[in-house]
């Protein structure tokens, strides 16, 4: 017996100067059931992936492998199982399909860029972070800092692309910024920059992280990971990520159904990343420091915004409007336009090349201003 343990022990001294890595081996498990390709291509996967920096768990039916296997025969099971060596500590982290998160958690996706073959965090491509739209995209963006801070990235850059409500969260972000949250902002490879990105700094990996909402960020990761083969097999990428939450302690990461041999080996390193940097527990440490800066103040007055009840204003009479006024989200571009009808101020509102726009007199372009940034909008 005393023989064995000091094998055992010589073989894991051995292991650790080999991968550089001492103390208890990580281990990453992978369920092998429900993928459009079968359990033949996980397996591939997995395989793909072993190295002597983690072992890897096969959950699933019994198949000609040398990784260790928790045999099960149904999804169901696989998935049960799948949570209960999560919760003893058995394994670190699984990368597993078709899970259900509760709301308030988001997985944060890692792809390829294919302008610059570029490593970029997607915040969020799968889940529910929140059911207030703007709430959901601003704790996208501490879903993704944390992510990205766990797999090495110390002061990950963020870009919100620009979708229905990008310049809210733009402003809520901001003003985190502004109250201690330390957040360091992208800029758009487009010549008149801004932390607002469009979709060719999608392609070039403009930011660390590209905060989105979560249904466009689930297209954007089945587009970037399989645009080279038709759609209907996943090659490229980490697949669609853990799944992150304010206080949510399993590392669940998931993949697609689609989700090819190389997206498998990419999904275990990359739960093996962030297993190994405690997502979990830097998600915690970020919303601490976000709830100093009145995170939940500055959601909010953002949520109050949204369901205020439109009143009738009296259009002024028309002008020649030529000046732009940019920075406004186009939720609340009618409003906006609104607040400079009660100010005595005509102007109409647009879409310019860079997003949203309200057009006003070029004589009245300093003051419609002034007037916007007084009522609580970002205009410039």
């Amino acid at each position: 017996m005393s023989k064995k343990i000091i094998g055992q022990t010589l073989l894991e001294v051995a292991n650790a100067i080999e991968s550089g890595e001492f103390g208890k081996k990580v281990k990453i498990g992978l369920t092998t059931l429900g993928s459009e390709h079968g359990v033949v291509n996980l397996v591939n996967g997995a395989n793909l992936a072993n190295s002597n920096l983690f072992d890897i768990v096969l959950i699933g039916p019994k198949v000609d492998t040398d990784l260790e296997i928790v045999e099960v025969n149904c999804e169901k099971d696989m998935h049960n199982k799948m949570e209960e060596l999560l919760d003893s500590g058995y394994i670190d982290a699984c990368v597993t399909m078709h899970y259900n998160f509760p709301i308030g958690v988001s997985t944060v996706g890692r792809v390829i860029t294919p302008g610059k073959g570029k490593e970029m965090i997607l915040a969020t491509t799968t889940g529910t972070s929140a059911t207030n739209r703007i709430e959901s995209m601003v704790r996208n963006a501490i879903y993704g800092v944390a992510t990205a801070k766990s797999i090495g990235i110390k002061k990950p850059k963020v870009g919100i692309l620009n979708v229905d409500g990008a310049r809210q969260v733009e402003k809520c972000l901001k003003e985190l910024k502004e109250n201690g949250y330390d957040l360091e902002f992208a800029e758009s490879i487009r010549a008149d920059g801004g932390s607002v990105m469009r979709g060719n700094d999608l392609l070039a990996g403009a930011p660390d992280v590209m905060v989105t909402d979560t249904l466009s960020g689930n297209i954007f990761m089945k587009v970037f990971s399989s645009f080279t083969t038709g759609g209907d097999y996943e090659s490229s990428g980490y697949g669609y990520g853990p799944g992150v939450g304010e206080d949510y302690n399993r590392k669940i990461l998931i993949l697609s159904r689609a989700s090819g041999t190389p997206v498998v080996a990419n999904a275990l390193k990359y739960a093996y990343d962030v297993a190994k940097g405690n997502v979990s527990q830097i998600a915690k440490n970020e919303f601490k420091v976000a709830k100093k800066a009145k995170f939940d103040e500055i959601i909010s007055s953002t949520t109050k915004k949204e369901v205020k009840t439109s009143e009738e204003v009296k259009c002024p009479e028309k002008e020649v409007v030529t000046t732009q006024i940019s920075g406004i989200d186009i939720m609340d571009l009618e409003e906006a336009v609104k607040e400079l009808w009660k100010n005595n101020v005509y102007a109409d509102s647009g879409m310019g090349c860079t997003g949203p726009i309200v057009l006003v007199n070029e004589a009245k372009g300093e003051i419609a201003v002034k007037i916007l940034l007084k009522a609580g909008y970002t205009a410039k």
